[in-house]
Formats: C-alpha cells, sequence, structure tokens
C-alpha cells in the first residue's frame, strides 16, 4: 500500500525523483514500450474489432492496471516513487508549478511546438520520440490550442459527470448519445470550448504529442490518467450500488459482441478482467485535497 499525492503537493525532491525514475526507464528502453502499447489499443468507434483502451466501458480498470504496471517499473529504481495526479480542475493554467522547468517543462515554441524547457526537452538528448503518430523526434505541446482556443474542464462540469448514477450505456461507444458517467468523463465529443466533456478535452489542450495514440510520449499523461483514475474512485463512492456494465457478455446477435468487455471476461494485453481492478484499495490510496 502506497500514496498517491496531488502534483502541487509534491517537495522538490519528490518531483526530482520521478522525473529521474521516468527517465532511467526511458535511458533502458522500457518506457517506450507503454507509448506502443497504448497505441496498440487505442480503438475507434469506427474501427472492426476489440475497443479496450478507449471508447469502451474498459476504459477505467485498462488505465488503472497500465497505471499500476508503469508504476511497477519506476519502482524498480526508486521503490518510493509514485505517479502523482494532476487535478485540472485546479491547476488550469500554464503558469502552474506543474509545467515548470524541474518538473514537465513549459509549452512548445511557436514554430514548431517543439518543448524546450524542462527534463524532457529534446535538447537535453534525454527524451527523444522513437514511436509517434507523426515524425517529429521531439516532444509537442500546444497548451490552449490558440488557433481554436480551448479551456480545461472546470469542477463544475467534473461535478456534473460526477452525478450521472450509471456508469455506461449500450452501444457503449463514444457517441454522444451514449449517456453514461464513463463516456462523459472519457469526452470524445468535443463541440466547442467546453460542452462538457473531460478525458479527450485535457488531451487536446495540452497538445502536441498528448493527441492521439501514442499519448504516453508526454509524461503529464500519467498524472491525467492518474487523476481520471481518481475520479473514477469518487463517483464509485456516489454511487456504491451502481455497477461496472456491461456486467454480463454480450449476446451474439449485440452488434458490439466481440467489441466490448464485460465484467469478467479478460482484458488484453495482460489476461486479467476488469473486475480484478474494481477496487483500489489493495495496490494504493490517494492524497485527497
Amino acid at each position: 500500500m502506497y500514496t498517491r499525492m496531488n502534483q502541487r503537493h509534491l517537495t522538490s525532491s519528490q518531483r526530482s525523483r520521478f522525473v529521474e525514475a521516468v527517465l532511467e526507464l526511458k535511458r533502458v528502453g522500457g518506457y517506450d514500450k507503454y507509448v506502443i502499447t497504448h497505441g496498440k489499443y487505442f480503438a475507434a468507434d469506427g474501427e472492426s474489432g476489440l475497443r479496450v483502451a478507449h471508447m469502451a466501458p474498459t476504459f477505467f480498470p485498462w488505465h488503472r492496471r497500465f497505471l499500476l504496471q508503469f508504476e511497477a517499473d519506476l519502482q524498480m529504481f526508486d521503490p518510493g516513487v509514485t505517479i502523482p495526479y494532476w487535478d485540472w480542475t485546479y491547476d488550469n493554467a500554464q503558469s502552474s508549478s506543474l509545467w515548470g522547468p524541474d518538473f514537465m517543462g513549459g509549452n512548445g515554441r511557436d514554430s514548431d511546438g517543439q518543448v524546450m524547457t524542462g527534463p524532457f526537452a529534446y535538447q537535453t538528448g534525454d527524451w527523444p520520440i522513437n514511436y509517434g503518430v507523426t515524425q517529429e523526434k521531439y516532444l509537442t505541446r500546444n497548451m490552449g490550442r490558440p488557433d481554436r482556443p480551448i479551456v480545461l474542464p472546470t469542477k463544475a462540469e467534473l461535478d456534473n459527470a460526477l452525478a450521472m448514477p450509471v456508469y455506461d450505456v449500450a452501444p457503449w461507444n463514444s457517441a454522444p448519445t451514449t449517456k453514461g458517467f464513463r463516456n462523459k468523463i472519457e469526452g470524445w465529443t468535443v463541440s466547442d470550448t467546453k460542452g462538457g466533456y473531460l478525458h479527450n478535452r485535457v488531451h487536446q489542450w495540452v497538445g502536441g504529442h498528448m493527441i492521439g495514440g501514442t499519448s504516453p510520449n508526454d509524461p503529464v499523461f500519467w498524472m491525467h490518467h492518474a487523476f481520471l483514475d481518481l475520479v473514477w474512485i469518487r463517483w464509485q463512492r456516489l454511487h456504491p450500488k451502481s455497477p461496472y456494465l456491461p456486467s454480463m457478455p454480450l449476446s451474439a446477435n449485440d452488434p458490439e459482441h466481440g467489441r466490448v468487455i464485460s465484467s469478467d471476461e479478460l482484458m488484453p494485453p495482460w489476461g486479467e478482467k476488469p473486475s480484478d481492478y474494481f477496487d483500489h484499495r489493495s495496490f494504493y490510496r490517494y492524497e485527497e485535497s
């Protein structure tokens, strides 16, 4: 049992230790396997085959398992390191210490989006982009998307999503008509600068490599998803009688059969069930503030 902390409460030493563990995992070749895995299991509604990491009910348990494996790898280098979380309803500006030169580094430059500050800047030689959806070998960001300005989700928007009583609904995808909590949080429908959809808007706000299937190329990915993991916990507390859905395998005549995983079917690539990860308390706790 260990504790994940709000990133704004980390000491200078804790920030440094997290960064160094991430850099060391990159140096030994272990980091990019997470980029590759996330890209492999990033399947959209219109694609054929299984949807597991995104646009599906397994969004939360799949990423919980993904973060746990990453955290275990970091702890091989420093057993005291855990993934901090980024509460983007509070730390919602480029001036946040999150983006400081000792932590995540800042925004990309105007000419090409290249991040020039911090430990993940390409010019330091420690953070080459080896697997991406574009050709750049350097980390890119485009915070706030100035050409079509976008804002981070607010606490009121998050509270609105947390109030939704049902985990997910058929057809279990990213369509606006899929009204469950999971789809509201995951949020692939962003029709304006707000829209009430959350997770994807954060990816869009950071921009650059945070957009698309290889988003773990930007280390802020882990803090974003750690907060989403905490959001799921908060929803479970508010709705203790609302289960993960679908609870049973879909029938063979269901159009989503073979595309969506129920509670006790196996999630690739681990061959473990979503239900194995419904309760975080045997793994870690959160400092909540």
